[in-house]
């Protein structure tokens, strides 16, 4: 080598070489993992008006999970004390806090021990999620140490009852531009929002992410619940999974079943076992093993009548390979594409038919077209497409 001349300094790639020969990780992608991967650790505390059991608490808990799991910090905060997934998200081994401000005299306490969570958490990112949330997340943003602590929101919802929400919904529609980005899970959700006044600076639709893997087909799991419930192999079983709430609007799926006689509907949610059931219909309540009680089934069916966004429920039937009818509310529609039936809301007669028009089908085609819309949850929504979108989401912002 020449006096003058620089010394060789090897490239990226020819130490990963160097590395790989010796048996070693790339320093440039740590675990294994790709390129694109490596970012800076996000640290996000997510503020959700409770941990109940629902779609936007469930979508909270895979989200962190995963989030975690790639190394980025998460803390949850519930607003409304400790719910069912509380415990949960605890024993997968996130940080939990959980306050009570329902409550006029305990709330100034709660408030005063967030402010203090959010100083000693210090996250790059703080997001709410739903109304509540999302204006507690403004408050506690506040408060932030630093500058750097960026604001997102959750909108989780489209056409939500004007009388119970009205005075919320207008109150964080005046503060819409005071987050960095307004994240909605649905194309509808954002258009709805947005009608309403909402004027984000940064807009993102990241519509939910579903565990194909956990939800996918089984036959012998079919076998085993078609048992435990009474029912022949061969009948045809339509399954609904959702609390009892207006927006759901069970009664025009009830409606429906008392008109079809050889297909059994199957309830599960809060609230079903007090619902006034035909014979061909069988209230399981909330249950925990929702995966497996769709792998018995022939038919998805969502009745909403209005307010969802992004259905969880109906995505994962479709990725357990049942053949969707849902009604055209939200993002019903971008979900099922060519797989199902998409009906007119509040129409038992046209929910009927759908129901009727895929239960006549043989088995042959019933499970090719079932197999036709698990490939569309697989290809379209499936979680680590979400889970990737968050990530870049917020490395973006912090």
């Amino acid at each position: 080598m020449r006096v003058n001349e620089p010394p060789t300094v090897p490239t990226a790639r020819q130490k990963d070489a160097a590395l790989a020969e010796a048996g070693m990780p790339s320093l440039a992608c740590p675990a294994g993992r790709p390129h694109s991967a490596v970012r800076h650790m996000t640290s996000v505390l997510h503020v959700i008006s409770g941990l109940g059991v629902g779609g936007a608490e469930n979508m909270l808990f895979q989200i962190a999970g995963r989030l975690r799991d790639r190394g980025h910090p998460q803390h949850i905060v519930s607003l409304t004390g400790r719910g069912p997934l509380a415990d949960r998200l605890t024993e997968a081994g996130m940080d939990v806090s959980c306050v009570n401000l329902k409550s006029l005299t305990g709330a100034p306490r709660g408030v005063a021990e967030l402010i203090r969570l959010v100083r000693r958490v210090n996250p790059d990112v703080i997001q709410g999620w739903m109304y509540h949330g999302d204006l507690m997340a403004t408050l506690l943003h506040a408060f932030a140490p630093g500058k750097q602590c960026r604001l997102a929101w959750g909108v989780r919802c489209s056409d939500m009852d004007m009388d119970r929400h009205a005075r919320v919904i207008a109150i964080a529609a005046r503060l819409s531009h005071r987050p960095d980005v307004i994240v909605a899970n649905s194309e509808a959700g954002a258009r709805t929002h947005v009608a309403r006044g909402y004027r984000p600076r940064r807009l993102e639709i990241i519509p939910n992410g579903v565990d194909t893997e956990g939800f996918r087909r089984d036959g012998a799991v079919r076998a085993e619940v078609r048992a435990e419930l009474g029912l022949e192999p061969a009948r045809r079983l339509a399954i609904h999974v959702a609390r009892v709430d207006p927006m759901k609007d069970h009664g025009s799926f009830l409606a429906a079943l008392r008109d079809l006689p050889d297909v059994t509907g199957v309830l599960i949610g809060e609230g079903t076992q007090q619902l006034d059931l035909p014979p061909n219909a069988l209230a399981l309540g909330r249950r925990g093993d929702v995966a497996r009680l769709l792998a018995a089934a022939d038919l998805i069916v969502s009745s909403s009548a209005f307010g969802e966004g992004f259905s969880n429920a109906l995505a994962e039937g479709m990725s357990t390979g049942l053949v969707p009818v849902a009604t055209d509310v939200g993002d019903a529609r971008v979900i099922v594409g060519e797989a199902g039936l998409v009906v007119p809301p509040r129409d038992a007669g046209a929910l009927r038919r759908a129901i009727r028009t895929l239960a006549d089908l043989d088995g042959y085609t019933l499970a090719t077209r079932g197999a036709a819309a698990r490939a569309r949850i697989i290809e379209q929504f499936g979680l680590a497409r979400a889970i990737d979108r968050f990530e870049t989401l917020y490395g973006s912002l912090a």
